[in-house]
């Protein structure tokens, strides 16, 4: 593979946030780490038809990923026997063994390029360089993307479509490692993005860290909560609290790794609660006297509610668009199969694109109701389709 213009050179930081161009499909990989993005990654890859080799410290980890159609499963070195030369290694393991992983994988000579895909970068990349790695030949870069399971069994080829894969290339990288791990990025389907390891840690503790501890605190208060409170819960707690599903021993890890950006993050987070809470707590022990909108305390907690409103809309829409005001149309939805597909049958045929969709469960009950995202000036004609076609419609 050969330089670009837009890959920057050895010498160069790239430019914050900005994007790279499509480059060539990798012939052939190795896959370090069979776990849920190990896994993802591999079968993306062999729908391209590239070689992969599978390894993982658990052998039956590599097995399964093998029998479900991610690779071939990557064998011991013997004496005098050669490595399979692959272009690309990906290290698809915790931010604590990138290092010894690439040292050890640079030792086999197993490729000619090394990408990690962990959430941390500035650390292991230090810990590579202690370790005598050849940096030159290595890209750190991480996949926005992920789910609540994991393993192998819970891998999918698309976990990456359309989603942010940065790239972060140091003054020493070779120009052409940065274009075969960005071959990589396109391979599955991935938005490469540039960007230096310290931005990259810093971003990721604001959009990704800190809110899984945020929302680990939230679903905390929720472990000896009462029944009758627990069956009121709607989308709201579920939204804020989905992400505290997570693997604790791997979030351990991703935290301790990216420490003081989390904690600097969390601070503010924590000093925005601290206010909110001693208002309420002032609201509440005046309560025979309630606050008009000029009370202090009521200022206070309006002001955070808008600034979370304004920082929700700066959250980019879908392909990383501009995010744009959208309607909501609502639709009772009973709680059968094929439902959801007359759903669509009936948007489709109304020449309307559902942006994103969410269900309200009903408790206790088989309905539901289906909140349909479309844009404003498909809104009114959607609602009159499904009205037509029987469903109890409201907007």
């Amino acid at each position: 593979m050969t330089p670009r213009p837009d890959v920057p050179d050895s010498g160069s930081p790239p430019a914050p946030g900005s994007a790279v161009s499509a480059s060539a499909v990798p012939a052939s990989a190795v896959v370090i780490g069979t776990g849920l993005i190990g896994t993802s990654v591999a079968l993306a890859l062999r729908e391209r038809g590239v070689s992969v080799w599978l390894s993982d410290r658990d052998p039956a980890s590599a097995r399964l990923a093998a029998d479900i159609g991610a690779g071939t499963v990557l064998p011991e070195p013997a004496p005098g026997q050669a490595e399979p030369l692959a272009d690309l290694a990906v290290l698809a393991v915790p931010p604590a063994a990138v290092a010894p992983a690439l040292a050890a994988a640079q030792a086999r000579g197993l490729a000619r390029w090394y990408t990690d895909v962990a959430s941390v970068k500035v650390l292991p990349l230090h810990r590579a360089g202690e370790l005598g790695c050849d940096l030159a030949s290595f890209v750190p870069g991480h996949p926005l993307s992920g789910r609540e399971r994991s393993g192998p069994a819970a891998a999918r080829a698309d976990l990456f479509l359309g989603r942010p894969w940065v790239i972060c290339p140091g003054p020493q990288t070779d120009p052409a490692a940065v274009a075969a791990v960005e071959g990589l990025v396109r391979c599955c389907r991935g938005e490469p993005v540039l960007a230096s390891a310290d931005e990259h840690d810093r971003w990721v503790a604001l959009v990704s860290h800190a809110p899984h501890v945020v929302a680990a605190a939230m679903a905390a208060q929720l472990a000896h909560a009462p029944g009758g409170a627990l069956s009121l819960a709607g989308q709201g707690v579920r939204d804020v609290t989905r992400v505290a599903a997570g693997e604790t021993g791997l979030w351990a890890q991703i935290l301790a790794a990216n420490a003081a950006p989390v904690a600097t993050v969390l601070a503010a987070v924590a000093t925005d609660l601290a206010a909110a809470a001693e208002a309420l707590a002032e609201m509440g022990a005046a309560a025979a006297s309630r606050p008009g909108p000029d009370d202090p305390s009521m200022k206070l907690l309006a002001g955070l509610l808008d600034q979370g409103s304004a920082g929700v809309r700066q959250i980019p829409g879908k392909r990383g668009a501009p995010a744009r005001d959208n309607a909501v149309v609502q639709v009772v939805i009973r709680d059968q199969p094929g439902e959801l597909a007359r759903l669509f049958q009936v948007a489709g045929q109304a020449g309307v694109n559902i942006e994103d969709i969410g269900i309200e469960h009903s408790p206790g009950l088989p309905v539901g109701v289906a909140e349909l995202t479309v844009r404003p000036d498909a809104a009114a004609r959607l609602t009159a389709a499904l009205a037509s076609a029987g469903w109890p419609v409201r907007r």
